[in-house]
């Protein structure tokens, strides 16, 4: 079963009631979507809304707000609004009146009273140029996402996730507050990739940050550090509950079974904690280092398993694992 596309939409602003009737008729019957204003003011406000139109033709002469002045305001809003394609509708035929109609912002004119079928063709012209706009902002937005997302995972590039951290290292300085960092790593992951093969190995890396993403609240932010380790930065979090949430991912990931050529995959992760608080604040490079170090001690011990930077915890001597606090 298909749907039909929808129409397109189209904003016909003008304020003599016969000639607005006319070019009323023709948009429908081109299959347009009309909407009608009858003075700037409308017009300005519906092309100024979320649902506004792209194609809009506009009367020179209207009451409140001339289709110039109409223009200028338009243009001036900026900002990420997708583009209107506008026509100003004039009787005027002096070359200095139709120049000062496309300086206001305009991008083209017709003459009234206008024939059907030039203006059936600049509006197709409009069509093209708002089609050729979309798939450029498409392609930059492709280009943007490819160059801050890791290919394999869709998580955030290294980059990516350490700009998160210097930003909520900002915010600590100037708001105060804790927050915390966990960094992770699959365990025995090239024994995976040599027992299996890389695209096993790549599935596996798959898996795991889908069961990260699913883990993490909203406003976290996550990324592939570096071959098989992640980076989690975990806002308005102490050392205790940005190793409640390491928790929660590490039984995630152990959960989860990969299925490779004849045999199926079981996973697990270590995983090393550290947070900046208010009392003990850290510049990202020693936080970094301090959840590395309880890193390299979760593999010590066992992997499987979460460790805390235990500098950062002063009711607790020695390292903190979640079986003290409790699998919550």
């Amino acid at each position: 079963m298909t749907t039909d596309k929808p129409k397109e939409k189209i904003l016909i602003a003008e304020d003599e009631p016969v000639s607005r009737r006319l070019l009323e008729a023709f948009a429908k019957k081109r299959e347009y979507d009309v909407i009608s204003a009858t003075n700037g003011h409308e017009a300005l406000e519906m092309l100024s809304g979320e649902q506004a139109p792209r194609l809009a033709i506009l009367d020179w002469m209207m009451p409140g707000i001339e289709g110039t002045e109409v223009c200028r305001r338009l243009r001036q809003q900026g900002g990420d609004r997708p583009y209107i394609y506008v026509l100003l509708l004039t009787a005027r035929t002096d070359r200095a009146d139709l120049l000062q109609g496309l300086e206001s912002g305009a991008d083209d004119y017709v003459k009234k009273p206008f024939d059907p079928a030039e203006l059936d063709a600049r509006l197709r012209t409009g069509r093209r140029i708002l089609d050729l706009q979309d798939k450029l902002i498409a392609t930059r937005e492709e280009l943007r996402f490819r160059a801050t997302h890791d290919a394999l995972t869709g998580l955030g590039t290294r980059a990516i996730v350490l700009e998160s951290l210097a930003r909520e290292y900002s915010r600590q300085q100037r708001e105060g507050g804790a927050f915390g960092i966990i960094l992770l790593d699959i365990d025995h992951f090239k024994e995976i990739n040599d027992r299996h093969g890389h695209l096993c190995g790549d599935t596996v890396l798959r898996e795991i940050a889908l069961a990260i993403k699913e883990s993490l609240r909203p406003y976290d932010t996550v990324g592939r550090y570096g071959g098989e380790e992640f980076l989690a930065v975990v806002p308005n979090a102490n050392a205790e509950s940005t190793l409640k949430i390491a928790e929660r991912i590490r039984r995630a990931i152990g959960s989860r079974v990969v299925a490779a050529t004849g045999d199926t995959v079981g996973v697990t992760a270590s995983l090393g904690v550290a947070a900046s608080t208010e009392t003990e604040p850290m510049i990202p490079n020693a936080l970094l280092h301090a959840a590395d170090e309880a890193l390299y001690r979760a593999k010590s011990n066992g992997r499987n398993r979460c460790e805390v930077a235990s500098r950062l915890i002063s009711e607790h001597v020695g390292p903190m694992t979640s079986t003290e606090l409790g699998n919550t």
